[in-house]
């Protein structure tokens, strides 16, 4: 009898339908587009890649930045198919991404499915991406780059207002109350001003000078927007010339993040220097 409160359980696991794992303290990985790496060597890579990334912190969980909408034209491509009247949304007739989360889901890589949306309808948007892929273990949320939320062609974008981001939270937890929404973009002044609730705040920012530099810029983000979890994308080009000069820039950077934002939730390698830094094997 005592193992009676374990039968719901076993019942879930038969039937598989195992729940959601809770969200990790940590989580540390990497960024991926169809844009940014030269070439991409398939799922087995990418899913070593957030393993190799995650053991460099201790306890941290591999995770991913998974873009499945790139800006284009006034509004988004996705990269499977959807039905959908709004002009502002086109999309590819091949699925891009199932075998990459079926590799995930086996593997504990925790992905956040990310759209560049332009002009299209974000909680649309939303309700066609998690309405695909929710059924993925590794999923643990939905993401907006704001550089092209409504964007001009710039990677500039259009702030968003607190009830934009309400809507938004509201909408990826009606798939799934655990999951979270992620706002991303170098500029604090995009984000909403006062809410909060269920979102993390992604910085992107490049073009440093050093190390010291970007730590500085990045503790300012997360001073702004504590106690809410933040997150960081790291490794771009343009900042080559220093981290580059490191015996272990995924490392080194992430550690020197943690060090100086104590609210950090997540970090990531950039796409477009991930095969520099993560060679694929043989």
């Amino acid at each position: 009898m005592k193992y009676f409160h374990l039968f719901p359980f076993i019942l879930l696991l038969l039937a598989g339908c195992v729940p959601k794992p809770a969200e990790p303290g940590l989580g540390a990985g990497f960024r991926f587009s169809t844009y940014g790496p030269p070439t991409n060597p398939g799922p087995e890579y990418w899913a070593a890649v957030g393993e190799a990334m995650a053991a460099r912190f201790p306890g941290a969980t591999p995770q991913a930045i998974w873009i499945v909408g790139n800006f284009t034209g006034r509004g988004t491509f996705l990269n499977f198919p959807v039905e959908t009247d709004d002009p502002n949304i086109t999309f590819t007739y091949a699925d891009m991404n199932e075998a990459a989360l079926d590799l995930f889901d086996r593997r504990g890589v925790q992905v956040w499915l990310q759209v560049e949306p332009g002009n299209a309808d974000v909680v649309e948007l939303i309700d066609l991406v998690l309405g695909r892929y929710g059924r993925h273990r590794c999923v643990i949320g939905f993401g907006v780059d704001v550089e092209w939320y409504k964007s001009d062609g710039s990677a500039q974008g259009t702030p968003v207002t607190d009830e934009e981001a309400r809507r938004w939270v509201q909408a990826v937890r009606a798939h799934d109350r655990r999951y979270l929404l992620f706002l991303k973009h170098w500029d604090i002044n995009w984000m909403p001003p006062t809410y909060r609730d269920g979102i993390v705040f992604v910085d992107d920012s490049q073009q440093f000078e050093s190390l010291e530099q970007m730590t500085a810029e990045f503790a300012v983000w997360g001073e702004t927007f504590a106690p809410a979890p933040v997150a960081f994308q790291y490794g771009y080009p343009a900042d080559r010339p220093w981290w580059s000069q490191l015996a272990d820039p995924p490392g080194e950077i992430g550690r020197a993040i943690l060090a100086a934002v104590p609210n950090t939730s997540a970090l990531f390698w950039v796409d477009f220097t991930v095969l520099d830094v993560f060679p694929p094997g043989p």
